[in-house]
């Protein structure tokens, strides 16, 4: 079996979105997403959603699908190989490694098809019910939106929710405290909460309101300080009890090598769709396994569903409403968690989700530079 044609379907949804956090200044409107499509010789077809809209499609189809056309879909580390050092003076991080990823998460549904099995069951089955996280809580919300969202996942029968703090760049801590606590006060003291800040705090400041935050009960503090900043992340890590979260802006296993070493990090959220697909992520995974930390996967949701159930120190699975909305639009018999778990069908090979023709008819991106 040989790859005979690699294809790519970008897709705008214009309705979703409104999204705004700490380090976002204006709501973002829309969904894009850019399918890639690996068709074999026999007719068999691997689907990965992918980040990056129409930069991912040029990518894919001008760069990466030459060196892939011919090749045995199984071959999957010499292929992910291949693609990295095509990519190498193109970018290592970024939009680059986002058409990397897609087309690796691509060749490895097209390999769970081939021998008849969920995805997950090929990636080695640990579990095959994993614990989901209501994750939202923009900072453009009123207090009252907040909450609704908040409580809704509550209502799904989740048992953690996830909300953005360092609003304005942090320059609204009363505001930060006062939305933090309308929410404990809503979905009372047995539901976890989780604080998103995007980087939106500088170190020290970060570990002061940490300090404030420890009165909710709040269980992880993400991105206290900007990404990049390693230094100030371990920084944190160390002054507070919170456990600091991170990782969904790193790529490859040295970029969390390096975050996991300098202690920037107790849960670490790798991110299938930035960090070179399942063939990296199963070995970051391993590798933050072999530090005796957790992971929870940040968005992406329904591919994580699959790497978490082969994930013997999950945390937990990010579940956002808009990905969710999304879902329900482009794919047929989308699942669904039920009482705060999530299940990948065990009878359908692959990612087990099909996309719906009339919605790719609807909202398919037809040319050039429309949207990215």
């Amino acid at each position: 079996m040989k790859i005979a044609d690699i294809k790519t379907t970008v897709i705008f949804l214009p309705h979703l979105g409104g999204y705004q956090d700490a380090t976002v200044r204006h709501p973002e409107k829309g969904y894009t997403v850019c399918f890639v499509h690996i068709i074999t010789d026999t007719g068999q077809e691997g689907l990965a959603p992918g980040r990056g809209g129409i930069i991912t499609r040029e990518l894919v189809e001008g760069n990466l699908k030459k060196i892939l056309l011919g090749r045995d879909p199984l071959q999957t580390e010499r292929l992910w190989d291949d693609m990295f050092w095509r990519l190498r003076g193109v970018g290592r991080k970024g939009v680059a490694f986002c058409a990397l990823s897609a087309v690796d998460i691509a060749l490895w549904d097209l390999k769970a098809k081939m021998f008849g099995l969920s995805r997950y069951k090929l990636l080695g089955q640990h579990t095959d019910s994993v614990p989901v996280y209501g994750s939202g809580g923009w900072t453009h919300f009123s207090i009252d939106e907040l909450v609704e969202e908040m409580t809704g996942f509550v209502e799904m029968g989740m048992t953690a929710v996830k909300m953005k703090v360092g609003k304005d760049f942090g320059s609204c801590e009363q505001e930060d405290l006062r939305r933090l606590q309308a929410v404990r006060e809503a979905v009372g003291d047995d539901v976890e909460i989780y604080v998103d800040a995007n980087g939106g705090y500088y170190p020290k400041q970060a570990v002061r309101i940490a300090r404030e935050f420890e009165q909710y009960g709040v269980r992880w503090f993400e991105e206290p300080v900007f990404a990049d900043d390693i230094p100030g992340l371990a920084s944190v890590a160390r002054a507070i009890d919170i456990p600091v979260a991170s990782g969904e802006h790193e790529y490859t296993k040295y970029g969390f090598r390096d975050l996991i070493t300098s202690g920037g990090a107790d849960i670490l959220q790798p991110n299938a769709g930035r960090v070179g697909g399942i063939t990296e992520w199963l070995k970051i995974s391993h590798m933050v396994q072999a530090f005796n930390l957790q992971i929870a996967p940040h968005g992406e949701q329904l591919t994580h569903l699959h790497l978490a159930c082969a994930t013997p120190n999950l945390k937990r699975v990010e579940y956002l409403r808009f990905l969710e909305e999304a879902g329900r639009i482009l794919y047929k018999d989308y699942p669904e968690p039920k009482d705060g778990m999530w299940s990948p069908d065990p009878d359908k090979p692959g990612l087990g989700l099909e996309l719906r023709p009339e919605a790719i008819e609807q909202y398919a991106v037809k040319f050039r530079g429309h949207h990215t």
